[in-house]
């Protein structure tokens, strides 16, 4: 028979699971909050850790609240709608000091509050909806780890989507879905919250594209075993940033949340001080967001992407005479061919972080200032200890919520050069 315990939590992990431990055991647990006393069943046993599913709260924290979603739970999109917002705000800056300190070796590093949003709803603005037997549209269940097998729970309605992905996924996507199934495996829908713009990407092995409507405002494209092309509008949407009207092609990386990404431009530009006389690196440019908006603020930007995709938006999306420009390639290869000083340095790279050789190309440019912009405090915390060993402190970290319900978290760290 199962065994059932009963459980203190005093932490979360990460994945926004809660943590307890039993007869020295760590055990993981799912919808759990720190400070709470749950029955829990174990469902799964290794030999440092155990997992469990809560049967009974006997003793519930303040924090908890009734999810708004009715796929909470079963859905795996959210993770942490069971807490009141100040409770998962708090929590995601917890998170950031704590690898900062274990991974990062930054003991009592500065790490502000997390800047959350008003309204911590309705902000994405790129999902990807897979397509189920019945060709109903809908996200991954909850509890599908790696290599395990993709069950997807039908949605008819995501509570953290923008308003105009919800409109076309409910309604012409849903239905040429439905017609295609069989050939389909993937829905991708992205928008312009700012302008309007949205986007169709249907992704199947069929050798002809599917029918997809005439008449649309949407943009319609489909991938599938000889690329990418475009069946309706065009290849690419815009978006608005910080004032600055974007060109974001389909596999081109922006922001999910463009309201908190201006957040992030507003707390990069603060940390990198710019008058206006500086060389500024944008390092992992992609469409030039950071470059172009930071960048009226020095006298030259210099931006290495390799996405060619990205760079040519990036290129695109540049104003006539703008001392800006974007070089195509991995940092490490092209940042050493760069003979110009460099004043200031601005990275943003993928979840996985900085190469250690990006790192020691980045260091070896002796900028004062460095501002790292991340989606993933493990590998922030990893890549600021590298820095660290190069020469540059930690200042400050500030989170920033461009994921509310959900346990991810963005950060911006400034790092200065020891004198």
């Amino acid at each position: 028979m199962p065994q059932t315990i009963d459980l203190e939590l005093h932490d979360l992990a990460h994945g926004g699971e809660a943590v307890g431990r039993h007869e020295g055991l760590a055990v993981f647990v799912p919808l759990g909050i720190p400070g709470e006393r749950v029955r829990v069943e174990i469902v799964a046993r290794h030999k440092r850790f155990a997992r469990g599913r809560i049967v009974e709260i006997l003793a519930p924290s303040p924090s908890r609240v009734t999810p708004p979603c009715p796929y909470f739970g079963v859905c795996g999109g959210c993770q942490t709608q069971h807490m009141d917002y100040a409770a998962q705000a708090a929590h995601k800056r917890q998170v950031v000091a704590t690898q900062l300190e274990r991974i990062g070796r930054q003991a009592d590093a500065r790490v502000l509050e997390t800047l959350g949003m008003a309204e911590p709803w309705a902000y994405r603005n790129h999902i990807q909806a897979g397509v189920d037997g019945r060709g109903r549209l809908g996200f991954q269940a909850a509890g599908t780890g790696p290599g395990g097998v993709e069950r997807i729970v039908p949605i008819a309605g995501c509570l953290i989507t923008d308003p105009g992905i919800e409109e076309v996924w409910h309604g012409r996507a849903a239905t040429v879905a439905a017609r295609h199934h069989a050939s389909l495996e993937r829905v991708v829908l992205r928008a312009g919250t700012a302008t309007g713009d949205r986007m169709v990407i249907l992704e199947g092995h069929g050798r002809r594209p599917p029918r997809v409507p005439r008449e649309s405002e949407a943009s319609w494209l489909y991938r599938g075993r000889d690329g990418l092309r475009v069946l309706a509008g065009h290849d690419y949407l815009v978006d608005e940033l910080a004032g600055r009207r974007l060109r974001v092609s389909a596999d081109a990386f922006f922001q999910v949340n463009t309201r908190q990404a201006e957040r992030l431009v507003e707390v990069a530009g603060r940390y990198l001080a710019l008058t206006g006389q500086e060389t500024l690196l944008d390092a992992y440019s992609g469409v030039g967001a950071f470059a172009l908006t930071l960048g009226q603020r020095a006298a030259r930007v210099i931006g290495i992407e390799s996405s060619p995709t990205a760079v040519s938006d990036a290129v695109a999306n540049r104003q006539g005479g703008e001392p800006v420009e974007f070089l195509l390639g991995p940092v490490e290869a092209i940042l050493p061919t760069v003979q110009t000083p460099i004043d200031a340095i601005l990275l943003d790279p993928p979840r996985a972080g900085c190469s250690p050789a990006a790192v020691e190309a980045l260091a070896e440019r002796g900028a004062e200032r460095i501002v790292y912009v991340s989606c993933d405090p493990a590998t922030l915390a990893r890549d600021v200890a590298l820095f660290a060993e190069r020469g540059y402190r930690l200042v400050e970290a500030q989170p920033v919520d461009m994921f509310p319900q959900t346990y991810h978290v963005e950060t911006v760290v400034r790092l200065e050069r020891d004198t």
